[in-house]
Parts: C-alpha cells; structure tokens; sequence
C-alpha cells in the first residue's frame, strides 16, 4: 500500500477523479500534450526531415520556427480549455457540444496552410501540425468535460 495521500493528489475528488483541481491537472497535461505533439510534428519535419518551414503571415513570408508551433498549439489548447470551462457553467452536457465546436473549428482552421504555404512539403506539414495538435485537444480535453 502506498501513502500517498489520495486526497491530496486529487483536490479531494472522489474515486472517479471528478474533482476540479483533478479535472484541471488532467487538462493542463492534455494542453502540454498537444504542445509536445505539435513539437514532435516539426522536429521530424524540419530538422529530421529537412523540409525548409515557411509561411505567409502578414503578407510576409516567415521561417515557422519551434517557438512559434509550441506557442500555437499552447494558445489553441488554453482556449479550448476556456471555452470547455463556459460550456460547463451553461450546458448539462457539454462534452458533447465541445467536441463537435472544437472539430468544427479544427476544420476550419485546417483550411488556413493552403493559402499560407510556401510550397506543397510545407502545406503537408502545416496541415500535420493543425491535425497532431486538434486530434490531442479534441480527444483529449472532450474526456475531460464534466457531467454537470
């Protein structure tokens, strides 16, 4: 038997885990996971792969370096969190509306590398970034919703 004090890892939340620091801690992990995925995308891509990343923003065309794909992927999961976090405080089921909001927008934002992409090998890796980092977030932080 351990003596870790169940309690204590769990913020109180009964066998289930359906605390909210639980829920929290299950979610910030599955936010570092889309991060780590996106990063684990671009190492094989960029450095491995030799694929030279570039992208248009602001009419300019830009390297998309691995700050830039971490903090991407850290701002779409810390927003998914939040609106996950309304949904919860509105909805008796918001799991259900989440996935379907967040694949919605996983699509759309897929759309956005056609017109960014400097060359065909960098639209096949902005597009793997966009779906490493949606099939973390909406698998991973749909499960999380509670059952309010």
């Amino acid at each position: 038997m351990s003596d870790v004090d169940v309690d204590a890892v769990t913020g109180g939340a009964d066998a289930g885990g359906r605390g909210r620091r639980a829920r929290g801690v299950r979610r910030a992990v599955v936010v570092g996971a889309a991060a780590a995925a996106a990063l684990a995308v671009w190492v094989a891509a960029v450095p491995v792969g030799g694929v030279e990343l570039v992208a248009r923003t602001g009419g300019v065309m830009r390297p998309v370096g691995a700050v830039a794909v971490v903090a991407a992927a850290l701002a779409a999961g810390l927003a998914g969190w939040a609106s996950l976090a309304v949904l919860e405080r509105w909805l008796r089921r918001p799991g259900r509306v989440w996935a379907a909001c967040a694949a919605s927008l996983a699509i759309a934002s897929a759309t956005g590398p056609f017109g960014a992409a400097a060359d065909a090998m960098a639209l096949v890796v902005l597009l793997a970034l966009h779906a490493a980092v949606a099939a973390v977030l909406v698998a991973g932080l749909g499960r999380t919703a509670c059952a309010c």
